[in-house]
Order: structure tokens, then sequence, then C-alpha cells
């Protein structure tokens, strides 16, 4: 029985999960949320698939799972995904436990309230942000970033080594998603600019297919120049 993935593009964890996915040619039955429509608020979505009604989310044979963490490490524990990926010496692994962990109150919360405030409240109908609550929201992931920058890429091709793992999937799906609240990172961080080039190439064609939204929606190219 195939592993089903319930999933939505516009998610920065949908994304990064769906791109370790194929990246470990995981394969499953492709189960598309449409967050904006409302389809994971239903009913019959809280009893037969996610009791926290979000997204991504997996059902394995008879066992459900949410939470894009748990489920890599779940998938990681059954042999699905490769050790280069997420390692299993405990060493490399902690590592990359560090930043998953480290992320979420920094990097993940710092880029996913600049990008909600905004872009999608505005968008909901709510009010755009004053010009000092934009101010503050770009002070506080600007801070996360510098963090990425000065110490996480300080020595490293990749955020916990030389190689690419989970951990920059992760981290360069919060920082995309930035584009369609006309932010750029590249400006200000060089050796993010670089990285995020290297975690596409390492990851296509299913990086810029999982961001093809965000590409369509800041009008943005994976390429374009600043």
């Amino acid at each position: 029985m195939l592993l089903s993935f319930y999933y939505d593009l516009m998610s920065q964890p949908s994304r990064a999960l769906y791109i370790i996915l194929k990246v470990s040619g995981i394969r499953f039955r492709d189960c598309p949320v449409a967050l904006r429509n409302g389809e994971h608020l239903t009913e019959d979505y809280k009893r037969d698939i996610n009791r926290f009604q979000k997204v991504p989310c997996i059902i394995d044979g008879d066992f459900k799972l949410a939470e894009s963490v748990a489920i890599l490490r779940y998938l990681s524990a059954k042999g699905k995904i490769p050790e280069y990926l997420y390692p299993k010496y405990f060493i490399e692994q902690a590592r990359v436990d560090e930043f998953l962990e480290w992320q979420h109150i920094t990097l993940r919360i710092g880029c996913a309230m600049y990008f909600r405030r905004i872009w999608l409240d505005p968008l909901l109908g709510g009010e755009k942000p004053s010009e000092e609550k934009i101010a503050k929201l770009r002070d506080h992931m600007e801070m996360n970033l510098h963090v990425i920058e000065s110490t996480w890429l300080e020595n490293k091709e990749f955020l916990t080594g030389n190689t690419m793992t989970v951990a920059d999937i992760f981290a360069a799906c919060e920082i995309e998603q930035t584009r369609m609240a006309d932010y750029d990172v590249r400006i200000k961080y060089p050796k993010i600019r670089s990285w995020l080039k290297r975690v596409r190439a390492a990851c296509n064609p299913h990086y810029d297919y999982a961001h093809q939204f965000v590409y369509k929606i800041s009008g943005t190219t994976p390429n374009s120049k600043l």
C-alpha cells in the first residue's frame, strides 16, 4: 500500500517534505489539499486524515501522522530517507536535529510572520501593517537570517556540514517564501544567496516544482538577477 501524502505547496513545511520525498525516491499517493478553499477544515478531514486539520500529514497503512519533522523521522526510522539527507550516525544526526529544533522559534517564525503580515493577511482582508510594524517584523527576520549567514554558514557549504541535508531543505523553503512579500534575501546576504543556489541545484527538478507558486506570485524566476 502506498504512503498517502497530504500537502499544499503554498505551505512551507509541505514544500520541504515534498522535496524530501521526491529526492529520496519515495513513491506516494498524491493528495493535494487546497488550504485556500478550506479543504482541511471539514469534519471529514479532521476525522479521517488529520485531527489537527493541518498539512502536511501522511497516512501509512492504518497509521496517521502529522507534523513535518515527525514525518521525516518516522520515514527515516523505516529506512526510507537516504543517510546523506538525514544521517544515522548519532553525532551527525544530532547536528541536523539541532538545526531543526533551532529553526522553529527563530528562522521559521521570523520568515513566516513577515510573509503572513505583509502578504497573506492583507490578501485575506486584513489591514496592511504600519511602516513601523513592517520594520519590526523585518528586523526580527533579519536577525535570524544574520545567524544563518554568520553562524550556520560560517565555514561550510551547507548548514550542518559540506553536504546537503534535510536541514537545508527546510530552511530554504522558509527563506524562499519571503519572495512573495517583496523581500529579496540575496541583497544583504551573499552567503545565503550562494547556498540557496546549491540547495536548488541539488534538489532540482523537484525544488522548482515545489516553489512554482512562490515564483509565480512573486513575479520572480529562480535565477532572476538583482
